[in-house]
């Protein structure tokens, strides 16, 4: 992490534009081919959940916009995000919130997040809730076509909120709704778009 000389920020203009506003925060949700996360799940015998989690911090950690946030009214750059995602336990209906390191091998991190889901006995840790956080969930039961999340009040949260639904076979394909919601006085609609192209790109490589 490194602190950022504001004056000099390239962002600075639509930062300031969109700091005047109440609420900067939007969501954007696109389809998303998951059919080779799929399979890929299948065959190693893991997670298509936390595969999902996997490439999505990945894809994330890529994009530069991602890594900005406020701290005491100055601006940081993060060296990379981790994830804190939802979770449930077979046959419950309360969720926990499960934070842990991203680590660069896919198979090694699904193994850790099913290991440390499964011990998990609360509902949240709070010292693990820092501003390097991306925030991950999804709704396996309902496909998803939009999604709004809840915020702090103010304007300073710069953690992006990204979900996603069940999957629908068309056409031979598994086709994922993905939403991102993101802080505008951070993230423009073209750094999300980035995004999808580093997703699909970590995907094409499985």
């Amino acid at each position: 992490m490194k602190k950022v000389d504001m004056s000099t920020w390239k962002r600075r203009e639509i930062f300031d534009f969109f700091s005047s506003v109440a609420y900067p925060y939007y969501s954007l949700t696109f389809s998303v081919d998951v059919s080779r996360v799929y399979g890929f799940a299948k065959e190693h015998g893991v997670s298509f959940y936390y595969c999902m989690c996997w490439l999505c911090t990945q894809a994330v950690n890529r994009v530069e916009a991602f890594s900005y946030f406020l701290k005491d009214g100055e601006l940081y750059r993060l060296d990379r995000r981790h994830p804190s995602f939802t979770d449930m336990k077979k046959g419950e209906e309360l969720f926990y919130i499960v934070t842990m390191p991203i680590e660069e091998d896919i198979l090694s991190f699904c193994r850790a997040a099913a290991e440390k889901s499964a011990a998990q006995d609360y509902f949240i840790n709070l010292n693990s809730e820092t501003d390097e956080l991306l925030y991950l969930s999804c709704t396996p039961t309902l496909h998803i076509s939009s999604l709004t999340n809840e915020h702090d009040s103010g304007s300073d949260d710069a953690i992006p909120r990204i979900a996603w639904g069940k999957y629908r076979d068309i056409n031979g394909k598994k086709e994922l709704g993905l939403s991102v919601e993101v802080n505008h006085r951070f993230i423009d609609g073209y750094h999300i778009g980035k995004f999808a192209e580093e997703l699909e790109k970590l995907i094409a490589a499985l």
